[in-house]
C-alpha cells in the first residue's frame, strides 16, 4: 500500500501527503501482504519541518484519518514503526542522539 495524496487544514495549516517526506511507515510484507490486514500508517514531514501522520484504510467504512504531530509525539511514532525511509538525523533535523 502506497500512502493516498491527502490534503486537510488542521487548526488553519494545511497538510499534504504531496510534497511531504515519508519518514517511515508500517508497509512491509509479512507473507501475504503489505496492507496490515488492512491498514497503514505513515509518518511525513512538510517542507516547513511540521509532522504529521497518515493512518490509512482499505476498509470501506472506515475513514483516512491525518493528524498532526508535535516533534517528541513524532520522533515516539517514527521509533515504533518498523520501515524506516529515512535514518534518524535526517528525519529529525538537528536532534542529538547522546550515548546510553
Amino acid at each position: 500500500m502506497q500512502p493516498k495524496e491527502i490534503t486537510e487544514v488542521i487548526n488553519g495549516k494545511r497538510y499534504r501527503t504531496a510534497g511531504a517526506t515519508l519518514l517511515a511507515s508500517d508497509v512491509h510484507w509479512d507473507g501475504r501482504s503489505n496492507e496490515r490486514v488492512g491498514r497503514n500508517t505513515f509518518l511525513f514531514r512538510t517542507p516547513k519541518g511540521a509532522y504529521f501522520m497518515l493512518l490509512q484504510t482499505t476498509w470501506p467504512r472506515e475513514k483516512d484519518v491525518l493528524s498532526p504531530l508535535a516533534r517528541d509525539e513524532a520522533l515516539r511514532v517514527y521509533e515504533e514503526l518498523p520501515v524506516k525511509e529515512l535514518d534518524l538525523e535526517e528525519a529529525f533535523p538537528g536532534i542529538e542522539i547522546e550515548d546510553a
